[in-house]
């Protein structure tokens, strides 16, 4: 076996391999039902899978325009307009990306200098610190706190200041299910105003919302949708999360700055998915009808644990599931999802692995995208144990 002959400095030494692997690895290894990981474990329409197969063999298998397949774009603009009322160029301000973490990154590559500071609220999708690090940026951290995880707005008052370039925010949000309204809107509003700071809003669950609430996307908000990149999923929308494909909505003054850093780290996504896509989105019910579904299984999944000792967190949108575990075992959240894993055989994620600093609050995510005999197998193994 080859080894590298020469001291290295990481610059990441503090990261590895990341929970969500981890999860999933020691699920395979226990065969156990893996409800941490976020994906789902059924399929799209066959409709789709049939459009990319044919514009394969229509022989669209060579780069796609840098910027993505401008069907695609377009299809994305018309999406936006009858969601949100907001207008987006398709040349200019609209960028198809290989998935949500890519458009992340590359947002944070494109407009974080060494020094600028970046706002996060944690518990944290586990990309954003690193990516912000790899920059020279420095993270400042807001803590969403159990069980309700809403923002404290004079906490992030309180951490805006002049080195202040980007806030970063996410609803629906993963892990907690916490969905934002108008007034955290308001509040994002009014203290970004009169300042240079970008909002990079992480969007990817937008069509994941229960109860007949609204999703609150910045693109609702003139003010905010000036100075704010959207970031959204094609495979968390249509169960096709392996495919990783996303797309990006900016002003075109930053989307400028995005896609000279896109153009370096990606260049363009494959054509034919792109195509398929732009077909398979002309019929909106596709995604206006997913909450729907997605809500169908958040309440059969929180039916399911009734009468299990979990204590169930409220879930307003995406499809993760916390719950509180004290009254099952007194032991750190890695712990307990290690025996859960290993013992009842199912798997959770610790939402201690989304804190900077490890806070356990003894709370746990289930992914609940799973056909109904998957959870009910799972439910059989919790009921047993828990």
């Amino acid at each position: 076996m080859p080894r590298f002959p020469a001291p290295l400095v990481s610059r990441l030494p503090d990261v590895g391999t990341t929970i969500f692997t981890t999860m999933s690895r020691l699920a395979q290894e226990c065969g156990a039902i893996n409800l941490s990981q976020g994906f789902p474990d059924f399929t799209a329409e066959d409709v789709l899978f049939e459009r990319v197969a044919h514009w394969m063999r229509e022989g669209l298998n060579q780069y796609a325009p840098m910027a993505g397949v401008m069907a695609l774009r377009e299809a994305i603009a018309a999406k936006v307009t009858a969601l949100y009322g907001a207008t987006y160029e398709p040349e200019q301000e609209i960028t198809v990306t290989a998935g949500a973490t890519q458009a992340l990154f590359t947002a944070i590559a494109a407009l974080v200098h060494p020094g600028d500071e970046v706002i996060v609220f944690e518990p944290v999708y586990d990309s954003y610190v690193p990516a912000i690090q790899l920059q020279g940026g420095v993270v400042r951290r807001v803590a969403l706190r159990a069980p309700d995880y809403r923002p404290d707005w004079a906490a992030v008052r309180a951490l805006v200041g002049p080195r202040t370039r980007m806030i970063m925010i996410n609803t629906p949000h993963n892990p907690t299910g916490t969905v934002w309204g108008p007034a955290d809107m308001a509040e994002l509003a009014a203290l970004t105003r009169g300042t240079g700071i970008v909002v990079v809003s992480d969007e990817v669950y937008e069509h994941i919302v229960f109860d007949g609430v609204r999703h609150e996307s910045v693109a609702l908000h003139p003010e905010l949708a000036a100075r704010s990149v959207i970031v959204s999923s094609f495979g968390k929308t249509y169960h096709v999360t392996g495919w990783k494909v996303g797309y990006v909505l900016a002003p075109r003054e930053l989307m400028a700055e995005f896609r000279k850093v896109h153009q370096f780290n990606v260049f363009t996504v494959n054509t034919p998915v792109q195509l398929a896509l732009a077909d398979y989105m002309q019929d909106a019910s596709r995604h206006l009808g997913l909450a729907a579904f997605y809500q169908a299984k958040r309440d059969f999944f929180r039916a399911g644990l009734a009468g299990t000792r979990f204590e169930l967190l409220s879930c307003a949108g995406t499809y993760f599931q916390t719950a509180r575990y004290g009254a099952i075992a007194d032991l750190a959240d890695t712990a307990f999802v290690d025996w859960l894993t290993r013992e009842v055989g199912v798997a959770a994620i610790p939402l201690s692995a989304f804190f900077g600093d490890g806070r356990d609050e003894q709370v746990i995510r289930f992914c609940f995208a799973k056909r109904e005999e998957t959870l009910e197998a799972a439910f059989e193994r919790l009921h047993r144990f828990c």
